[in-house]
């Protein structure tokens, strides 16, 4: 260690160079524009496939199943369709268990490896790094952007910020209209588009959207994770001693200072305060203090800090994903004995359980049977007596649906008013009332259990039963 410590003073262009990169830095507090250096490694690169998986919100309302859209959220008609599954509003109850499963995954991620959701997955992280991506093509480097917003206003200005701003505004309009297209059929939706002919709801998501994101990833960037988002602030309740953060190893690299050329580097820690963790980081915060709230995990300053040991010749790892645990010394906790871990995981694998019961358990057909109350029951002339209900058969496929009406109970039970086959409509309740008839001298208590069925005579696997009660005389 002592050498390699002795080794680092000879590379002194590469450290000035370094220096002269981060001597602008400053701690934001909102009234200036970050502009975070962009450099390669391991966790960029990570971060540009992680973020490739919000391809699919752009790409997945084209993709078709049978003959409409695979997954479409029908808001005006109460239906969500997701591939072969129709859900209707009957079955939103799933709604609530696929919302109870994201937010605990989303605690256990916290859990275990802190914001990593801000850091490489959230959409206003992803659409703000595409947006400074785009403006450093432009515009260049953090220092040049920097000297072209104090330039003053000239032709080449106008021109690079007028690009800049039109691929904004398009990928805004992209966005907005992709997401449009998961609530109505994304072909019909361009083809109303182009014609002006799409519904005012349309048309305003499409502005708020392409506003929206305008706005927060072009302007607000970090200041949106700042003020805006309420997970910086919860954070602190979900992660512990135990939970891999990016962090900085101060044992290693206190006292920090800066290496010039003839000075002891055995004096110093491995921190030669070059700043570049700072220069990358897109929120603008200095690890070196330590868990902050700016902070989304990014671990691009991993990257930044990696590169510069690799250039002073000292091991890696001075800025690494670890734990307070790990930091101070102390034992590191298995994930098996992290009684947190195993609390979210359960409530996950029940949320998940749910959710798969209830998909593979939904019914073409439901039915509903309303007993008719007033009156209970009617004796007829011939001694029969007789009951009235009212079902409400709800088709859940995409298509209209011959059906038949069957009941089984006491003996001698017949239906009068359901005879032959009728349609019920796709997507609706269709309600039809009908009689139930039995004997007199077959009813041996007041009341007894019937069972209706319905199903469809061109495939007898579409059906479907309720019980309901059969109700006579004393």
């Amino acid at each position: 260690m002592q050498q390699n410590q002795n080794e680092a003073a000879p590379h002194s262009s590469a450290l000035n160079k370094i220096y002269e990169e981060t001597d602008y830095l400053e701690i934001n507090t909102g009234g200036k524009t970050i502009h975070a250096k962009r450099i390669p490694g391991k966790w960029r690169t990570l971060k540009w496939w992680t973020s490739s998986i919000w391809l699919l919100f752009f790409l997945g309302p084209y993709l078709r199943w049978n003959d409409r859209q695979a997954v479409l959220f029908d808001i005006p008609n109460r239906q969500f369709h997701i591939f072969g599954a129709t859900i209707l509003p009957q079955d939103f109850w799933m709604l609530s268990l696929v919302l109870l499963f994201f937010a605990i995954l989303l605690a256990i991620a916290t859990t275990l490896a802190g914001r990593v959701y801000c850091g490489f997955f959230c959409f206003q992280t992803v659409w703000t790094d595409l947006f400074t991506w785009l403006e450093e093509k432009l515009e260049g480097p953090p220092q040049k952007r920097r000297q072209l917003e104090q330039a003053p206003w000239d032709a080449h200005k106008i021109r690079v910020k007028t690009i800049k701003h039109l691929l904004w505004i398009g990928i805004g309009l992209l966005t907005g209209i992709s997401f449009a297209a998961w609530f109505t059929d994304a072909y019909q939706l361009w083809g109303s588009l182009f014609t002006f002919n799409a519904h005012p709801a349309a048309w305003a998501t499409i502005v708020l959207f392409t506003t929206g994101t305008y706005f927060l990833a072009g302007f607000m960037r970090e200041q949106a994770c700042f003020w805006l988002c309420p997970y910086a602030r919860i954070q602190s309740a979900m992660v512990d001693k135990h939970t891999l953060i990016p962090a900085y190893d101060a044992k290693r690299g206190e006292p920090r200072g800066r290496l010039k050329k003839g000075d002891d580097a055995s004096q110093f820690g491995d921190c030669i305060d070059c700043k570049q963790c700072v220069a990358v980081c897109p929120t603008g915060v200095d690890i070196r203090h330590g868990l902050q709230e700016g902070c989304i995990m990014c671990a691009l300053c991993i990257d930044a800090c990696d590169q510069v040991m690799d250039k002073i010749h000292r091991p890696r790892g001075l800025i690494r994903y670890a734990s307070f645990d790990e930091l101070e010394g102390g034992e590191v906790l298995p994930l098996y004995k992290r009684a947190r871990v195993w609390v979210y995981g359960t409530i996950m694998l029940l949320a998940a359980l749910g959710i798969t019961w209830g998909l593979t358990n939904l019914d073409a057909i439901e039915l509903t049977v309303i007993h008719e109350r007033q009156p209970l029951f009617v004796l007829e002339s011939d001694g029969s007596i007789q009951n009235k209900y009212t079902l409400k058969i709800l088709n859940k496929t995409m298509q209209d649906m011959p059906v038949t009406i069957g009941v089984s109970g006491p003996k001698g039970i017949a239906l009068h008013g359901s005879s032959k086959p009728f349609i019920i409509q796709h997507s609706k309740i269709t309600p039809v009332t009908i009689f139930a008839r039995v004997p007199r001298k077959n009813l041996q208590a007041e009341s007894v259990p019937i069972l209706f069925r319905v199903e469809s005579p061109d495939n007898p696997e579409l059906a479907t039963e309720r019980e309901s009660v059969f109700l006579g005389p004393k």
